[in-house]
């Protein structure tokens, strides 16, 4: 029987929410999808509501709220901001929100009563605590399944992955531990005693320590990660959750959710003490500090607003009305929607041979929601050692070999391609067995580089053979075959 453990009026509010998945809750009116237009984000999932409020970071206003799953209780964003990702607790399901135009783009299954939620620094992998299941489901955020499911502790309920990607943190409430997932093998590689019933956790920026909040003993325990051991331990308001770190890594935020304490203690992370105490909403239940560190945002579950806090001067600036019983929060920045050049590269024939020529072949695709800009569009090729370029051409392009580059300006609409070139080699009489191709494509309002490589076999080119019939009679038989007996000279033996 997994404990009951709040105190107050939370105590009843939570210990219910343990049985979520019974309860009928309110439905949400599905909304027509809104684009915002780029900038920082605060994405507040809220519980009762079913529903994601979206905070423009720049006025503090809900610019649009998105309907996600039952019962919301965590949430994520993707490194490059395009996407956000939300636990339902009531579904078992994760809803993926497309931030440009704030809507649910997929909905991936997960172990029961999931609960904590973060993204590896590549963004290629989420990570789900499953607190009904005890256990970590690992999504590919390229295909959004499962590809692995890893036993953790009892009850986990926090998961935070190194900014390094190395590991993976998950705090388990039930059993006092922390266990760390090698990420890179998806398996429990230490398991770390920790305060009681341990809640939220966060790794600082240089990956070197974890800091994880014990609710029911009103402290925070600090990992060495490199030796998996609790070097520091802090008192601090009663029942810490959520946690944050600060942008430069000096700062540690945790707040304090038990409606007697309403607070959130701010931690130096040098010396390991509590600096400052700030009062924030009631029941606040989780934190996420902004890109520029300037501000952190605090969910208050039992009065329906975010709490803004000012980091400099360590007060409440503003706060924010959102969704019933609001919990996770996180924030990311909105990109601008741009072009997206991509590059294929192909080795025509498959093989090279030593001496000979041969020819690549470059097309260059939009695969971006917006046409290219006009402006230049640069393609750039490096041959490796043993090939020489002869030709660089394609409609359209404009080429030259001394620099090996092509250049176009025409605009190209989403989806489309520019014509193909090609590109003609000299392979040379000592070139290498494997030699390795590298163009890429910038320019066009792209925001980023499209890169391509062919990693080519290359023959080792044959001598050729002297004709079958030119070859010198070195006195061999004839074996029989017929053209090749030698001619009689008046020398066979034979009476006198």
């Amino acid at each position: 029987m997994r404990r009951s453990w709040w105190g107050g009026s939370l105590r009843a509010l939570v210990a219910g929410l343990v049985l979520v998945a019974g309860l009928a809750l309110p439905m949400v009116a599905p909304q027509a999808a809104q684009a915002v237009p780029p900038g920082t984000y605060a994405y507040v999932a809220n519980f009762h509501t079913d529903t994601v409020s979206v905070i423009d970071t720049a006025t503090n206003t809900v610019a649009v709220t998105v309907p996600v799953g039952r019962a919301p209780w965590g949430v994520a964003v993707s490194p490059n901001g395009t996407r956000a990702y939300v636990t339902n607790r009531a579904d078992a399901t994760v809803s993926v929100i497309d931030t440009t135009t704030d809507t649910v783009v997929a909905t991936v299954p997960v172990g029961l009563e999931p609960l904590g939620v973060a993204v590896s620094p590549n963004g290629t992998r989420t990570y789900v605590t499953d607190y009904g299941a005890d256990t970590v489901s690992v999504i590919d955020t390229t295909t959004n399944t499962v590809v692995a499911t890893i036993p953790v502790g009892d009850a986990p309920i926090g998961v935070a992955v190194s900014p390094n990607g190395a590991r993976a943190y998950v705090t388990n409430s039930e059993a006092d531990t922390v266990s760390v997932i090698k990420t890179h093998t998806n398996t429990v590689v230490a398991t770390i005693p920790v305060g009681d019933y341990p809640f939220g956790v966060a790794v600082s920026r240089d990956s070197t320590r974890a800091y994880v909040t014990n609710s029911q003993a009103d402290t925070v325990s600090v990992i060495n990660t490199a030796t998996n051991t609790v070097v520091a331990t802090i008192h601090v308001g009663d029942a810490p959750q959520g946690v944050a770190i600060s942008r430069d890594g000096t700062r540690a935020y945790v707040v304090n959710a038990n409606a007697n304490a309403d607070t959130v203690s701010v931690i130096n992370t040098v010396t390991n003490t509590v600096v400052a105490t700030i009062h924030v909403g009631e029941a606040p239940r989780e934190v996420a500090v902004s890109p520029d560190g300037a501000s952190a945002y605090v969910s208050n579950a039992n009065n329906n607003t975010v709490s803004v806090i000012d980091t400099t001067s360590n007060t409440v600036a503003e706060t924010v009305p959102v969704g019933d019983l609001p919990f996770g929060v996180a924030i990311g920045v909105v990109p601008r929607p741009a072009p997206a050049l991509t590059l294929i590269k192909l080795a025509a024939g498959g093989t090279f041979t030593q001496g000979g020529q041969g020819a690549y072949t470059l097309t260059v695709t939009n695969t971006g929601t917006l046409p290219t800009d006009g402006s230049t569009v640069t393609l750039t090729d490096t041959l490796p050692a043993g090939l020489t370029p002869v030709r660089f051409s394609g409609t359209g392009w404009t080429c030259t070999l001394t620099p090996l580059s092509c250049t176009r300006s025409d605009v190209l609409a989403p989806g489309a391609g520019y014509p193909p070139l090609t590109l003609g080699v000299r392979i040379a009489r000592n070139a290498p067995k494997q030699v390795t191709n590298t163009a890429t494509v910038t320019g066009g309002g792209a925001t980023g580089t499209g890169i391509a490589t062919a990693t080519t076999t290359v023959d080792r080119k044959q001598p050729p053979k002297p004709p079958h019939h030119n070859r010198p009679d070195h006195g061999k038989p004839s074996h029989g075959k017929p053209g090749h007996d030698r001619p009689d000279h008046g020398h066979r033996p034979g009476p006198r």
